[in-house]
């Protein structure tokens, strides 16, 4: 990958930067989970294929979370699969606590450890939520990557297969 991501452009891949005028906000979006996002998360910062891509190969990398559902997802490499991170009804639910619990193991309890989640797409609000609900936590450096699984796959970048869930 180090190749692939040093020659990559500062450059949008698969809608990763489309506006569709939606408004962010600082709730959980309860189900139509696939529909367009905000180019926007309040908090956190919206991170690009490219920057991403290029964050991976220093010394202080991000903890990776997919956010996908199913029985199976393609995913980043080095990423953690939460299926199910992103759904729930708020910030008071069993989710958020399985959240807590599993975001304080992934960073050894350092709230200031950069954390990116991501799901399929720009069209998806699994990520979203679960940023929401790593800033909610109390994580300062929450990153979304809004491009997803897509723009990854579009920008030549590979992924792998994850079997299981690590909840």
């Amino acid at each position: 990958m180090t190749q692939v991501a040093s020659q990559l452009e500062a450059r949008p891949f698969s809608a990763e930067d489309k506006d569709w005028g939606v408004a962010p906000q600082d709730i959980i979006r309860k189900g139509s989970y696939h529909a367009p996002t905000p180019v926007t998360l309040p908090g956190a910062k919206v991170v690009a294929t490219h920057a991403l891509a290029q964050s991976l190969q220093g010394n202080s990398k991000p903890v990776l979370i997919n956010v996908l559902t199913g029985s199976w997802v393609n995913a980043l490499p080095g990423s953690v699969w939460l299926s199910g991170a992103g759904q729930g009804a708020g910030f008071d639910d069993p989710t958020q606590a399985r959240m807590a619990k599993r975001l304080d193991e992934l960073t050894g309890g350092d709230k200031t450890k950069p954390v990116v989640f991501y799901c399929l797409s720009s069209e998806c609000w699994l990520s979203y939520n679960a940023a929401l609900r790593a800033q909610r936590l109390g994580y300062a450096n929450v990153g979304w990557y809004r491009g997803g699984v897509d723009s990854w796959k579009a920008a030549g970048l590979p992924v792998e297969r994850i079997d299981r869930d690590q909840w």
